[in-house]
Protein backbone atom coordinates (compact mmCIF):
# COMPACT_ATOMS: atom_id res chain seq x y z
CA UNK A 1 0.00 0.00 0.00
CA UNK A 2 1.93 3.39 -0.78
CA UNK A 3 1.62 5.92 0.85
CA UNK A 4 0.35 9.40 -0.33
CA UNK A 5 0.34 11.92 2.37
CA UNK A 6 3.41 14.77 3.01
CA UNK A 7 4.31 13.10 6.16
CA UNK A 8 8.31 12.73 6.50
CA UNK A 9 8.07 10.19 9.62
CA UNK A 10 7.87 6.05 9.24
CA UNK A 11 5.03 4.64 10.56
CA UNK A 12 5.64 1.64 12.75
CA UNK A 13 4.71 -1.22 10.07
CA UNK A 14 7.44 0.67 7.64
CA UNK A 15 10.34 -0.02 9.71
CA UNK A 16 12.81 -3.26 9.71
CA UNK A 17 15.27 -3.92 12.18
CA UNK A 18 18.69 -3.39 10.59
CA UNK A 19 17.17 -0.85 8.31
CA UNK A 20 19.50 2.64 8.37
CA UNK A 21 18.51 6.35 7.96
CA UNK A 22 21.98 8.51 6.33
CA UNK A 23 20.55 11.74 7.79
CA UNK A 24 20.84 14.18 5.04
CA UNK A 25 21.15 17.41 7.95
CA UNK A 26 24.81 18.02 9.31
CA UNK A 27 25.22 20.76 11.43
CA UNK A 28 28.34 22.83 12.77
CA UNK A 29 27.93 23.97 16.27
CA UNK A 30 29.04 27.54 17.45
CA UNK A 31 29.92 29.14 20.06
CA UNK A 32 26.38 30.08 20.09
CA UNK A 33 25.04 26.75 20.18
CA UNK A 34 27.26 25.82 22.77
CA UNK A 35 26.77 28.95 25.49
CA UNK A 36 23.31 29.71 25.28
CA UNK A 37 22.21 25.61 25.73
CA UNK A 38 24.36 25.88 28.18
CA UNK A 39 23.27 28.59 30.28
CA UNK A 40 19.81 28.08 29.85
CA UNK A 41 19.74 24.49 31.21
CA UNK A 42 21.44 26.35 34.37
CA UNK A 43 24.68 24.23 33.56
CA UNK A 44 27.74 25.94 35.48
CA UNK A 45 29.96 23.32 34.22
CA UNK A 46 33.50 25.87 33.32
CA UNK A 47 34.17 23.46 30.49
CA UNK A 48 31.81 24.97 28.43
CA UNK A 49 31.80 28.41 29.50
CA UNK A 50 35.61 29.49 30.69
CA UNK A 51 37.52 29.53 27.79
CA UNK A 52 40.19 30.49 30.70
CA UNK A 53 40.17 27.72 32.71
CA UNK A 54 39.45 25.46 30.23
CA UNK A 55 43.19 26.70 28.48
CA UNK A 56 45.00 26.22 31.59
CA UNK A 57 43.17 23.63 33.58
CA UNK A 58 41.43 21.05 31.40
CA UNK A 59 43.04 18.34 29.00
CA UNK A 60 41.34 19.58 25.72
CA UNK A 61 42.38 22.84 25.96
CA UNK A 62 39.51 24.94 24.74
CA UNK A 63 35.96 24.51 25.85
CA UNK A 64 33.79 21.46 25.00
CA UNK A 65 30.41 21.13 23.90
CA UNK A 66 27.64 20.50 26.45
CA UNK A 67 26.70 16.79 26.31
CA UNK A 68 23.43 17.37 26.93
CA UNK A 69 23.28 19.66 23.65
CA UNK A 70 25.17 16.67 21.76
CA UNK A 71 22.12 14.26 22.78
CA UNK A 72 19.25 16.68 21.73
CA UNK A 73 20.70 17.60 18.20
CA UNK A 74 21.39 13.83 17.84
CA UNK A 75 18.02 13.06 18.34
CA UNK A 76 17.07 16.43 16.56
CA UNK A 77 18.54 15.81 13.33
CA UNK A 78 16.92 12.18 13.07
CA UNK A 79 13.37 13.32 13.30
CA UNK A 80 12.48 14.13 9.76
CA UNK A 81 13.16 11.02 8.32
CA UNK A 82 12.05 8.81 11.16
CA UNK A 83 9.31 9.98 13.50
CA UNK A 84 7.94 13.28 12.33
CA UNK A 85 4.51 12.97 12.36
CA UNK A 86 4.14 9.60 13.54
CA UNK A 87 5.68 9.53 17.16
CA UNK A 88 3.15 9.37 19.90
CA UNK A 89 6.16 9.52 22.88
CA UNK A 90 9.73 9.21 23.04
CA UNK A 91 10.14 6.68 26.01
CA UNK A 92 13.38 6.91 27.32
CA UNK A 93 16.96 6.77 26.48
CA UNK A 94 19.97 4.28 27.13
CA UNK A 95 23.21 3.37 26.96
CA UNK A 96 24.21 7.07 26.08
CA UNK A 97 27.53 7.55 25.60
CA UNK A 98 30.10 10.32 24.72
CA UNK A 99 33.29 8.92 23.38
CA UNK A 100 34.89 11.84 21.48
CA UNK A 101 34.20 15.62 22.80
CA UNK A 102 32.73 17.98 20.24
CA UNK A 103 34.82 21.78 19.71
CA UNK A 104 33.13 24.84 18.36
CA UNK A 105 33.52 24.65 14.59
CA UNK A 106 33.11 20.91 14.71
CA UNK A 107 30.39 19.20 12.23
CA UNK A 108 28.08 16.88 13.47
CA UNK A 109 26.07 13.92 10.92
CA UNK A 110 24.12 11.42 12.58
CA UNK A 111 22.84 7.93 11.58
CA UNK A 112 19.84 5.73 13.08
CA UNK A 113 19.35 2.32 12.69
CA UNK A 114 16.72 0.68 13.73
CA UNK A 115 17.36 -2.24 16.34
CA UNK A 116 14.01 -3.70 17.89
CA UNK A 117 10.65 -3.18 16.81
CA UNK A 118 7.87 -4.97 18.63
CA UNK A 119 4.16 -4.03 19.24
CA UNK A 120 2.09 -2.03 22.06
CA UNK A 121 0.42 -4.11 24.58
CA UNK A 122 -1.69 -1.63 25.19
CA UNK A 123 -2.20 -0.09 22.13
CA UNK A 124 -3.23 -1.55 18.88
CA UNK A 125 -2.67 1.27 16.98
CA UNK A 126 0.70 1.74 18.32
CA UNK A 127 4.18 -0.21 18.26
CA UNK A 128 7.48 0.63 20.23
CA UNK A 129 10.64 0.66 17.89
CA UNK A 130 14.09 1.23 19.27
CA UNK A 131 16.70 3.74 17.96
CA UNK A 132 20.45 3.56 17.38
CA UNK A 133 21.24 6.70 16.80
CA UNK A 134 25.27 7.47 16.55
CA UNK A 135 26.50 11.04 15.51
CA UNK A 136 30.12 11.39 14.23
CA UNK A 137 32.31 14.60 13.70
CA UNK A 138 33.66 15.89 10.29
CA UNK A 139 36.74 13.30 11.00
CA UNK A 140 34.40 10.60 11.40
CA UNK A 141 35.11 9.97 14.44
CA UNK A 142 32.01 8.92 16.94
CA UNK A 143 30.93 11.64 19.26
CA UNK A 144 27.53 10.30 20.63
CA UNK A 145 25.61 7.53 20.45
CA UNK A 146 22.68 6.13 22.50
CA UNK A 147 19.83 3.65 22.22
CA UNK A 148 16.23 5.10 22.26
CA UNK A 149 12.99 3.78 22.59
CA UNK A 150 9.52 5.50 20.87
CA UNK A 151 6.02 4.51 20.58
CA UNK A 152 5.05 4.97 17.29
CA UNK A 153 1.55 4.74 15.35
CA UNK A 154 0.67 2.33 12.72
CA UNK A 155 0.03 2.96 9.38
CA UNK A 156 -4.21 3.93 9.69
CA UNK A 157 -6.46 1.40 8.33
CA UNK A 158 -8.25 2.26 5.23
CA UNK A 159 -11.99 1.39 5.91
CA UNK A 160 -13.85 0.73 2.50
CA UNK A 161 -17.44 1.82 1.81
Amino acid sequence: MERTDDMAGKYFDELEVGQTFQHAIRRTITETDNVLFTTMTHNPALLHLDEEYCRTESEFGTRIVNSCFTLSLMVGISVSETTLGTAIANLGWEDVRFPHPLFHGDTVRVETEIVDLRESKSRPNAGIVTFQHRAYNQDGKLVASCKRAGLQKKRPVEVVA
